[in-house]
């Protein structure tokens, strides 16, 4: 069946409302996939091209992120588009979205969709709108860019499917951490509800790859995975629990990402915190930092906080707050120590981590060799040894090397002129910066 919805506002003035109304969700990334155009449609996801500059916040900014409307039946007292708030309503048809996502993307602003929305009459209405909407940008349109699309909690399994089988990636907010948070701020919404099209798609993933197997050409499932968002600051869970959350949702839902969003105080209400230093962005970058560690360092959360020590050290990134605490293990030789080792050892990354274990194969690894691999010597050098030497003379005790790491200047996802949250129009002209370094 297909719905029709009002077109009262002019394809402009929804443009405005709905892509400002977006700006709060942070869950888009399109990274994961790698499906070529067929020839006979527009578009690819090829990773040149496609979402791979962020904004210096973590923000992915070349999609098109638009709400499909900000009418909403539920009243989160967090969020903007409560049905209690008085503010400019709007809602795109169909065949709005895939004009404007054509027209943006012909015209090289962007490369790809993002399209989250509000709650409109029900779930099951919504979601089949949504399908709608991709239906024709994939069939009608011949699209073949990236799609992330919300799986709205409470609609039914079916449109979810239908759904999955067209976007690449979908995503479900889990928006606060615990049911006790949401009961508090968003009566309307249930962590069971949250989760069960979490599973669905996590299972329609997995039966997508054995049937892929046996049939190579079969339609693939949410081929970019999963992801979530939960919002920092709006309650009272420390880094330990929002750790310990994301850490479930990446072992038990197989999700590609979590992300974390300051909370941002839009709305005048009793249960919500005040902020006098604005939103909490420098704890948010604390848990993007520890996040990667989750992914792709090799560390549990429990090794990173507990419940003694529940939250992050503002002044330290978590791999160098973690070492200070286990000096016992270091300094590490270079050149002998295994690949998850280096891996912690602060100022080395991944990909500097792998080149330390193919180069040192031809011979003995210097310093000068390390800074040419990619490692931040600023960080490493008091946590390791080339050749059984450090490099200049340091002490092992945890005081001196704070002292030292914390006058090093650390670049954090905030401009020069103070903190900033806003979202990335179409046409800002900023510098982007690719990939992460050393942690």
């Amino acid at each position: 069946m297909f719905y029709k919805v009002a077109e009262e506002m002019s394809i402009k003035e929804k443009l405005g409302i709905l892509t400002d109304a977006a700006k709060y969700d942070v869950a888009c990334t399109s990274s994961g996939v790698d499906r070529r155009g067929d020839g006979t449609g527009i578009g690819n996801t090829e990773k040149g091209g496609i979402c791979h500059s962020f904004s210096a916040d973590g923000r992915c900014i070349s999609l098109l992120k638009i709400l499909f409307t900000n009418e909403c039946i539920y009243d989160c007292k967090y969020c903007i588009n409560r049905k209690s708030n008085d503010v400019p309503r709007a809602s795109f048809t169909p065949d709005e979205v895939c004009e404007l996502t054509m027209g943006f993307y012909k015209r090289n602003y962007i490369e790809g969709l993002f399209l989250s929305s509000g709650i409109l009459y029900n779930p099951d209405f919504t979601m089949e709108l949504i399908y709608q909407t991709i239906y024709k940008l994939r069939t009608k349109h011949r699209f073949q860019g990236y799609i992330h699309v919300k799986a709205i909690p409470g609609a039914d399994p079916i449109l979810i499917q239908k759904t999955g089988y067209l976007a690449d990636r979908m995503s479900v907010n889990l928006e606060l951490p615990t049911a006790e948070s949401l009961k508090q701020l968003a009566p309307n919404k249930h962590r069971k509800n949250i989760l069960a099209p979490m599973r669905q798609i996590q299972n329609g993933i997995q039966e997508n790859r054995n049937e892929l197997v046996l049939y190579r050409k079969a339609p693939h499932f949410v081929p970019a995975g999963q992801s979530t968002q939960m919002i920092v600051g709006a309650t009272r869970e420390n880094d330990y629990q929002l750790m310990m959350v994301a850490e479930s949702l990446y072992q038990k839902f197989g999700l590609k990402r979590v992300f974390y969003s300051a909370f941002v105080n839009v709305n005048e209400d009793k249960d919500l915190p005040a902020l006098p230093g604005g939103p909490p962005l420098l704890r948010e970058h604390r848990l993007y930092q520890a996040d990667w560690l989750l992914r792709y360092y090799g560390f549990q959360a429990g090794e990173l906080l507990s419940e003694e020590r529940p939250n992050f050290n503002v002044l330290l990134d978590p791999k160098a707050d973690w070492a200070l605490r286990h000096l016992e293990l270091f300094p590490v030789e270079i050149n002998r120590a295994d690949y998850q080792m280096l891996l912690r050892i602060p100022g080395v990354g991944v990909k500097s981590a792998q080149r330390i274990v193919r180069a040192r194969r031809n011979g003995m690894l210097k310093f000068e060799d390390l800074k040419k691999i990619g490692v931040v010597l600023k960080r490493a050098l008091y946590f390791i040894t080339c050749g059984g030497r450090m490099m200049y003379h340091t002490k092992i005790e945890e005081d001196y090397i704070t002292r030292n790491l914390i006058s090093v200047k650390e670049k954090l996802p905030f401009d020069k002129d103070g903190l900033t949250y806003r979202q990335l129009t179409l046409f800002d002209d900023v510098n982007f910066q690719q990939g992460v370094s050393g942690l």
